[in-house]
């Protein structure tokens, strides 16, 4: 990649940073009030995903 992609790269991730900014910062602050529950109901199906991918290598290496 050239330097001048490089530096126009750099530019438009700060302009998307500026863009997303109110809206970063108000999640943040509803991720506050959040109770343990919400945590859970996540990571469980993300935790099964997990287990099966395992599996399936395993799986697919024997």
């Amino acid at each position: 990649m050239a330097t001048w992609e490089q530096i126009l790269l750099g530019i438009a991730a700060v302009i998307m940073l500026f863009f997303f900014w109110p809206g970063i910062r108000k999640m943040l602050k509803q991720s506050q009030q959040a109770e343990n529950k919400d945590w859970q109901g996540a990571l469980m199906p993300i935790g099964i995903v997990v287990i099966f991918v395992i599996l399936m290598i395993i799986v697919a290496r024997s």
